[in-house]
């Protein structure tokens, strides 16, 4: 039998050496004191996790899987408990400060485990124990300098995967220890400001429906125009109780045998349109593609639409409220859909308003249909109540309440793309706090390499 000869053990320069990233390879500058290595140089374990399912028995340890992990965190208070415990479960048992990695998939989810409970991580998560400041790593490993090295090891695959192979060879800055420190807390200080504003726009996003029905509380209960009925000598005797029926004419479309699939031809120059809820529901008159022949329009011309009329959704999203704008086209509405005429007692801008956003519960709550909802049968629908003040302060009031919606929908948008500009500014702030661009280094720090030297 011939023996293996042993290889030599490399010294301590030798090891650094090996450690350090060429300067030709090295991705980007950092500072003086920094040094550019490998992820297998600065962490440990990378070990694969535990194989056994996870149960919701109150029994042995909790079970760590990527769904348990949040914001770089673990959650351990969701998680379930593991079903059966062998005498391997030591080897896969979380220490305070771990990071686990996901598999497969979602692998930018990385969480630290910072919690002194029995736990032990599932088999698509890779755990792995910093050997420098483990919030610096885990912070790393939310980069998108990360994120695109294992991109660039998916070598053309459609699924990206890690395996401990892969995460070793990846390229991370180091620091001296005492700069990882401050990063860290440069970082979550920038990052919590950033997490209050954050949590200040979504209130701002979800409360807009609230602030909305408020308006229109206030102006369907004569409160935005109070003022202006004093002015003009009014009351709110000048109200009028009226029903549906008292203000407009209203026509279902036609039965869905009337309109079916087999008649649609392509759009010429002699087709009509037909519209669809989908009209409503989107506000976009040029949803759809379903077009009749002259002949066939000719036939259904009682279900017919103009410029002006009001198109209100009738099955499943029922109460959506649309008025077809100038450059609508001709055409005919479907079975899902009602048309409406008004009458010279009301005007458009006034019984959208109510009707989206009074009388619509109203409508729902009376509305026939089980698993499918559908718009009441005129008899009910004819029936319901509406308060109609004059046509001079319903203009008025659509005149304010255009004007405070806008100025709430102005609010609503610019939350919105500042919300979404947040997750780029943390990336940014990642960015620059992993080259050395967060004011925080020290020149006179002692050189990362000497923390090289130790941990190797």
């Amino acid at each position: 039998m011939v023996s293996r000869k042993k290889q030599p053990e490399l010294t301590a320069e030798e090891k650094l050496l090996q450690a350090l990233v060429p300067e030709a390879e090295q991705p980007y500058k950092i500072p003086d004191n920094w040094c550019w290595t490998r992820l297998e140089f600065v962490a440990r374990g990378f070990q694969y996790g535990y194989t056994e399912k996870a149960s919701l028995e109150k029994i042995g340890p909790k079970y760590i899987r990527i769904s348990d992990i949040n914001n770089g965190n673990v959650d351990y208070i969701n998680a379930p408990y593991c079903k059966i415990i062998d005498e391997d479960f030591l080897k896969y048992e979380l220490r305070r400060g771990d990071i686990l990695i996901a598999r497969m998939g979602s692998v930018g989810i990385n969480g630290m485990f910072l919690d002194d409970i029995k736990a032990v991580f599932a088999s698509y998560l890779i755990r792995i124990i910093p050997m420098i400041n483990n919030k610096y790593l885990s912070n790393f490993l939310q980069t998108d300098f990360y994120w695109n090295q294992i991109e660039d090891s998916a070598q053309g695959t459609t699924r990206l995967n890690v395996n401990a192979n892969i995460l070793k060879k990846l390229k991370i800055p180091c620091p001296p220890l005492v700069e990882q420190q401050r990063i860290v807390e440069r970082i979550e200080i920038l990052f919590g400001k950033l997490d209050e504003a954050k949590e200040k726009l979504q209130n701002t996003l979800d409360t807009f429906e609230t602030r909305k029905a408020a308006i229109l509380h206030k102006a369907f209960t004569g409160e935005l125009t109070a003022n202006w009925r004093k002015q003009h000598g009014l009351t709110m005797d000048s109200w009028e109780e009226k029903t549906l029926n008292d203000i407009a004419s209203y026509k279902k479309g036609p039965f869905g045998s009337s309109i079916t699939k087999a008649m649609f031809v392509p759009k010429t120059a002699n087709t009509y349109k037909v519209y669809e809820q989908g009209n409503v529901i989107r506000k976009d008159l040029t949803y759809g593609h379903y077009y009749i022949t002259s002949e066939k329009y000719q036939e259904l011309k009682g279900f017919s639409v103009k410029a002006g009329d009001i198109l209100i959704s009738c099955a499943g999203t029922i109460g959506e409220v649309y008025k077809l704008p100038p450059e609508c086209e001709e055409g005919v509405i479907n079975q899902a859909l009602m048309r409406v005429r008004l009458n010279q007692n009301i005007i458009e801008g006034y019984f959208c308003y109510y009707f989206g956003e009074i009388i619509k519960d109203d409508v729902i709550d009376k509305s026939n249909g089980t698993a499918m909802k559908n718009i009441p049968p005129f008899k009910v629908l004819k029936a319901i109540q509406i308060k109609l003040p004059t046509i001079n302060e319903q203009t008025e009031i659509v005149r304010i309440v255009d004007n405070l919606l806008a100025k709430e929908q102005q609010a609503h948008n610019i939350a919105q793309n500042a919300l979404a500009k947040i997750d780029l500014i943390k990336k940014s702030i990642l960015a620059r706090a992993f080259r050395g661009q967060l004011a925080t280094n020290n020149p006179a720090d002692e050189p990362a390499v000497e923390l090289l030297k130790r941990v190797l």
